[in-house]
């Protein structure tokens, strides 16, 4: 049962383990998440700066500021995450996400951005429009309480969630990324394999968030293609968690 992954992540996070299942899914949730945002930094770039916590790139390569900053953020959030996955999902640790991933980011540095706050400009989805920021609120409260009230959450329920939480868009930047680590808490709260969106399938994913009110199962094809991965990853470190 996931409890028992659970325990296990945060058995390793305490003990610091290198090199076993918590460690791998630093990096890849790290690099995954933060490149199909956008980030240029490599997978092996990634693990270099989670390993040594230092940065040593070529002689010819150049890294955005942020991109290093938010990559170290990202192994912050995620422990947080850990910590507080059989928490139930509020406001209030949804905006810690988001606190913890853009704090000391040039963003963080804007007047108008709110980092651990919702946003106060509109902004869209690739083409598509997303919740007016006087709406946020009322919007994020709504999808809570809808969340909560289904009792024996599944896979699908936390997909529909993270379609929903992706259509208000509750934040001016950082929202993909604090979508998907809340997909990994409820996964490990609720005994169900949580699953990691890796930057291949960006497109894919992309297509079923923008086909998902006419189309599911684009979407949830992707989810359930990534649990299959982590899965089989955490199969090796562990043959008898399922």
């Amino acid at each position: 049962m996931n409890q028992r992954l659970l325990g296990q992540l945060l058995e390793e996070k305490e003990m610091k383990l290198k090199g076993g299942l918590y460690h791998q899914t630093q990096i890849k949730l790290a690099y995954n998440s933060n490149r199909i945002e956008g980030s240029c930094l490599s997978e092996e770039q990634t693990r270099y700066i989670y390993e040594t916590n230092t940065v040593n790139f070529g002689q010819d390569e150049a890294a955005s500021v942020d991109d290093i900053i938010e990559t170290v953020n990202h192994f912050s959030c995620f422990d947080y995450m850990l910590v507080h996955a059989d928490d139930e999902l509020t406001e209030d640790v949804i905006k810690e996400f988001h606190r913890l991933l853009k704090r000391n980011t040039s963003d963080e540095r804007k007047e108008w951005f709110r980092v651990g706050d919702y946003k106060t400009r509109p902004n869209v989805v690739g083409d598509m429009a997303t919740t007016a920021p006087a709406k946020v609120s009322d919007e994020m409260q709504k999808l809570l309480t809808d969340y909560h009230q289904k009792g024996n959450i599944t896979i699908e329920n936390i997909v529909d969630f993270h379609y929903r939480f992706e259509s208000i868009h509750p934040f001016q930047d950082g929202n993909g990324r604090v979508g998907r680590i809340i997909m990994f808490k409820e996964c490990l709260q609720n005994n169900i394999m949580p699953f990691i969106i890796d930057q291949e399938h960006k497109l894919f994913y992309y297509r079923g968030l923008k086909e998902y009110k006419t189309e599911k199962g684009y979407l949830m094809d992707t989810c359930l293609a990534a649990q299959d991965q982590y899965e089989a990853m955490v199969s090796y470190f562990f043959p008898d968690i399922k």
